[in-house]
């Protein structure tokens, strides 16, 4: 199939990486499963074993009037442990990689469709200048984009971080989330060409 690229010309491409059906269910599972392994599970707290003191019966079994208590640090007590601590955990859920290759597949099909992928021979700056490329930008009607590389640009990076609307990445990067954050995506020639080695 073929792909329009920025100005004019276009550019081929393998039908099965950009011209797949949009498998919605797939693409679901993978991105929940992204953004599950980028949660941190360190939450800790201390259940009743783990508080310190509390060694002594605070009174004696009967007599006192007082419902009977062991220790001081069980849960119902002031400074006591809690009844259902929370655990380190790890979040990770298991995607196989034809299964993220898919929905990869899935992702850029759909960008593609909805004419949201752009192609562009390069995109290279000669020095670290925020407005220069907001301008050029702005001068291809791009607002919210995320715009991917062959390999990292230092020059292009210092010179789109300070973009709100604007993200940045390399073609070995990208991933599902990444690509449907942002409106529209401009991709390099190089890097489209690395993508689609990657996904065929």
């Amino acid at each position: 199939m073929k792909l329009k690229m920025q100005g004019s010309g276009s550019v081929d491409v393998a039908e099965s990486a950009f011209g797949a059906e949009f498998n919605e269910p797939l693409v679901h599972q993978v991105v929940n499963a992204f953004l599950a392994g980028g949660r941190a599970g360190t939450k800790a707290q201390k259940n009743r074993a783990a508080v310190s003191g509390g060694g002594a019966k605070p009174w004696r079994q009967k007599g006192t009037g007082r419902a009977r208590a062991g220790t001081i640090r069980s849960p119902i007590f002031v400074g006591g442990g809690r009844a259902f601590a929370a655990q380190p955990r790890d979040y990770d859920q298991k995607v196989n990689k034809k299964m993220y290759r898919a929905a990869m597949r899935s992702v850029l099909s759909e960008l593609v469709r909805q004419d949201r992928l752009v192609v562009t021979e390069s995109i290279s700056m000669e020095a670290p200048k925020t407005r220069e490329l907001a301008g050029k930008l702005k001068g291809l009607g791009l607002d919210s984009v995320l715009i991917v590389n062959e390999a990292f640009d230092e020059k292009v990076f210092l010179s789109a971080r300070n973009l709100p609307n604007v993200g940045i990445c390399d073609a070995g990067s990208i991933d599902p989330v990444v690509l449907m954050r942002f409106e529209k995506v401009l991709i390099t020639l190089p890097a489209l060409k690395l993508v689609e080695e990657r996904l065929s």
